[in-house]
């Protein structure tokens, strides 16, 4: 979604756009936050445009919590980050904060782990922004379309570890070193964006604070704790449909899937 950050993002380049339209890609610019509830209502408007135009649209990424905000219709309080308010609040502790979120909203407490501190801060935001407990602002609209989920399994760990070094010494060839430095002298270094996966240890080589090696070691290390976090997510999920990433056939699987539900 955000402009000119494309390698660690693995951008759809402009010769696969040519081949199929893409779309809510460098919507955003990196200085500026798209929040969940931007992205949902974007998603929602094309989705309802070429459904009205008889099209089948496919909803595509590894990103759990923005697939289910249009899967399951998710309502999400329309309260954008409070960077001051969030810098004060970690200032204090996560036990102090999460202490204070099982006062105010004891529901959504139940469902964050006390260690969690990106939700926890999420939580009193929305609190001390709407003045309402977040868990009484949530909820679920189900979209009234039929809609086909299907998943990408690699169930062999040790052939889910190769992908990923593959993939992340692909990205380093083509460019992602080069990327990110010129991006942090485009933009400020500071930005969140560049707390993200890959490009958190890429800035962290050219602040001097480890070895080009080290990086992409610990991009690999990091991009599988993650693929394991998301396998949990998705493997919670009954209406997925699971294909072997590996499969020599893949793609002809999925296409004759996806023909039959159409």
């Amino acid at each position: 979604m955000y402009r000119d950050f494309d390698i660690g993002t693995a951008k759809p380049s402009i010769q696969e756009r040519q081949q199929v339209p893409h779309y809510l890609i460098d919507i955003c610019a990196p200085t500026q936050t798209l929040t969940l509830a931007e992205y949902q209502e974007q998603a929602q408007d094309w989705i309802a445009q070429f459904h009205r135009q008889g099209m089948l649209p496919l909803l595509v990424g590894g990103t759990g919590l923005y697939i289910r905000s249009i899967v399951q219709g998710l309502q999400i309080p329309p309260v954008s980050p409070q960077p001051e308010l969030r810098s004060q609040l970690q200032g204090l502790g996560q036990a102090q904060i999460y202490s204070w979120l099982r006062q105010v909203d004891p529901v959504a407490a139940e469902k964050i782990h006390p260690r969690d501190q990106v939700r926890t801060l999420r939580a009193l935001e929305v609190f001390y922004v709407t003045g309402s407990p977040m868990s009484q602002q949530q909820g679920e609209r189900r979209p009234g379309y039929p809609i086909l989920h299907l998943g990408l399994d690699c169930p062999e760990p040790d052939a889910l570890t190769q992908r990923i070094q593959r993939r992340t010494e692909q990205m380093f060839a083509a460019g992602w070193l080069a990327e990110v430095e010129s991006l942090c002298q485009k933009y400020s270094s500071e930005l969140s964006i560049f707390n993200t996966l890959g490009y958190r240890e890429i800035k962290q080589h050219l602040l001097g604070e480890i070895s080009l090696a080290q990086a992409q070691a610990l991009t690999v290390l990091h991009t599988r704790q993650f693929a394991k976090r998301q396998r949990t997510w998705f493997r919670a999920d009954s209406q997925i449909e699971w294909f072997d990433a590996n499969h020599p056939s893949l793609l002809d699987m999925v296409w004759q899937r996806v023909q039959d539900f159409s």
